[in-house]
C-alpha cells in the first residue's frame, strides 16, 4: 500500500515538473523573439541614420563643389550713353586723341613700351566669330589691333565702319605670319588675301578696358 502511494506521488511530481518545463519553454521563445526583434529594429534604425547622414554629406559636397566652380566670363551687354554704346569699363568720350595723334604716340614707342591712352577712330574690321577683337584705322593706311582686357567683353560683329573710342594701353609688337593669317581668317578675308601674307610685321596694338561705339 505504501509503495503504491509513493509511486503515485512520484508520478504526480514528475507530471508537475513536465508541465513546468512546457510552461517555461514558450516564455523563453517569446523572450528570444522579442530580443531578436529589438536588435533588428536597432540595426534598421542605425542603418537608416547612416544613410541619411551619407546623403546629407553628398548634398553638402555637391553644393560646395557648385559654389567653388568658377563661372565662365560672359559678354558684357552694351549700355547706352548718349550717342554711344558702351562696353567694358565705364569711360567718357572727352579728351580722346585723334588717330593722327595716336599714330605719333605709336611711332615714339619701341618693343616692350606701353602707354595709357584714349583715342578715337573708325573701326576697320571686327572678329566675325565672337567680336573678341577689332582693328581701328590710323593714317597712311595703317591700323591698330585692339583686344579687350581679360577677355571680359566683346563688341558687335557688325561694328565695322562705326566710330569708336577706346581707353587702355597702347604698345607695339612683332606678329608672325601664322598669327597674321589667323587674324585675317577670323576677319573674313578670302583665301587669296590670306595667301598674300608672307612676312611678319611690326604691329600697333591696343589692350582696351573700355570701349564706346557710335550708334
Amino acid at each position: 500500500m505504501k509503495k503504491s502511494v509513493i509511486m503515485a506521488a512520484a508520478i504526480v511530481l514528475l507530471a508537475a515538473c513536465q508541465k513546468n518545463k512546457e510552461a517555461e519553454a514558450p516564455v523563453d521563445a517569446t523572450a528570444i523573439e522579442a530580443q531578436t526583434d529589438t536588435v533588428a529594429k536597432d540595426i534598421d534604425t542605425v542603418t537608416t541614420a547612416e544613410v541619411v547622414k551619407e546623403e546629407d554629406a553628398v548634398k553638402v559636397a555637391a553644393t560646395d563643389k557648385k559654389e567653388a566652380e568658377v563661372k565662365p566670363v560672359q559678354e558684357v551687354k552694351a549700355e547706352t550713353k548718349g550717342d554711344y554704346a558702351a562696353f567694358g569699363d565705364k569711360i567718357v568720350a572727352d579728351k580722346a586723341l585723334s588717330k593722327e595723334e595716336m599714330l605719333k604716340k605709336y611711332k615714339g614707342l619701341k618693343a616692350g613700351d606701353t602707354i595709357a591712352v584714349k583715342f578715337k577712330s573708325k573701326i576697320k574690321d571686327v572678329c566675325q566669330k565672337k567680336g573678341c577683337w577689332m582693328a581701328m584705322q590710323l593714317p597712311n593706311e595703317k591700323q591698330t589691333f585692339v583686344k579687350f582686357k581679360d577677355y571680359a567683353f566683346f563688341v558687335p560683329l557688325n561694328a565695322a565702319d562705326q566710330e569708336a573710342i577706346v581707353s587702355g594701353k597702347a604698345f607695339i609688337s612683332e606678329t608672325s605670319v601664322a598669327q597674321l593669317r589667323h587674324y585675317a581668317k577670323d576677319g573674313g578675308k578670302s583665301e587669296a588675301e590670306i595667301a598674300k601674307i608672307t612676312e611678319p610685321k611690326i604691329e600697333y596694338k591696343f589692350l582696351a578696358d573700355g570701349v564706346l561705339i557710335s550708334k
